[in-house]
């Protein structure tokens, strides 16, 4: 493998490790505003996703940028779908 891609890897596990770490530790309140946070995050990780996908000269490069924009896009509009049904619960 590619030393580029191993380090790669190491950073995406730790960033996963941390992550998880660090969600686990926010308390249920700010759990809506966090959400919102991370919405704003993944719509940058779509354009990422998307810069690397389309400038991607090899097969693995396409696929995992696809795989990123697909999951970003999930993400983003899961996080919107949430928001938006918690602010409909303050309005009643």
């Amino acid at each position: 493998m590619d030393t580029a891609l191993i380090a790669s890897l190491f950073v995406l596990l730790l960033a996963t490790f941390v992550g998880f770490e660090v969600i686990n530790k926010v308390p249920p309140t700010l759990h809506t505003p966090l959400m919102s946070g991370a919405n704003a995050i993944s719509g940058i990780t779509v354009i990422g996703a998307v810069l690397i996908a389309g400038a991607g000269n090899e097969t693995t490069t396409i696929v995992l940028g696809t795989i990123a924009v697909a999951l970003a896009t999930v993400n983003v509009v899961g996080g919107f779908l949430v928001t938006d049904r918690m602010l409909q619960m303050f309005k009643k």
